[in-house]
């Protein structure tokens, strides 16, 4: 696995679901640290910024989403949530959060160590992607080598899996994608994904470049999937 030297902080309230997760993050050729609640967490990467933060919503002291409001103020580090109700996804992956990936408990750590490889790869720009270079369209423009998507003259700050998205859907403007082809795409073929994961992503994108005029970034074509829209804003 082409994930060697990266770093994993583990945040968790309970030690035997640390233990579980080190164990099974370093057979995968990863460092790996630990923090046992939200406080723990925040030094932790305020002393040395880890390439991913798995991170438990419900802890004492400070949970998961504070943490994870407080990461996304200062910069984009990936962030993977342990959840333990599935009814909790639009919730940890929103705007306001802008998680990468959610695993429910109880959990399989082989399917946590491949949800944290498929995210490392993406930081390390060797997903499926299309080309490298720029894509414009209309009055968007996405830097698929910086990975900085720009609407007119405002940069949208956007998570990993959200600029993987929009990054394939300019790649093809064209295309109407199944949900499944998103998931191909930004993770490769058999990556269990649900659509609701999809369809949270979607909503993020459209919010965020709501705020900047872009009401049509993305369309819905119904009973199959999304395609790119217009990107003309005010002026379609």
């Amino acid at each position: 696995m082409a994930i060697m030297q990266r770093s994993v902080l583990v945040v968790d309230d309970d030690p035997h679901i640390r233990d579980l997760l080190t164990f099974a993050l370093g057979k995968a050729g990863l460092a790996t640290r630990e923090a046992g609640d939200g406080e723990a967490a925040l030094a932790a990467i305020a002393e040395q910024a880890p390439d991913l933060v798995i991170l438990d919503i419900n802890m004492p002291r400070m949970d998961g989403i504070e943490v994870c409001r407080r990461i996304r103020a200062h910069g984009a580090l990936p962030v993977l949530f342990l959840s333990s109700r599935d009814d909790e996804i639009d919730r940890i992956l929103g705007i306001e959060l802008g998680a990468d990936d959610y695993v429910v408990k109880p959990f399989s750590p082989r399917e946590v160590v491949a949800r944290v490889a498929a995210i490392l790869r993406r930081v390390n720009l060797s997903p499926p992607p299309p080309p490298p270079g720029a894509a414009q369209v209309g009055r968007l423009s996405l830097d698929t080598d910086g990975w900085r998507a720009v609407w007119g003259e405002d940069e949208v700050s956007l998570t990993l899996t959200e600029f993987s998205i929009i990054k394939a859907l300019a790649a093809a403007p064209q295309k109407v994608f199944t949900r499944d082809a998103i998931i191909d795409r930004i993770h490769g073929p058999g990556f269990a994904l649900t659509d609701r994961t999809i369809d949270s992503h979607v909503r993020n994108l459209r919010a965020k470049f709501a705020t900047v005029g872009g009401s049509d970034v993305i369309e819905t074509r119904a009973g199959v999937g999304y395609q790119m829209g217009p990107c003309l804003g005010g002026e379609a």
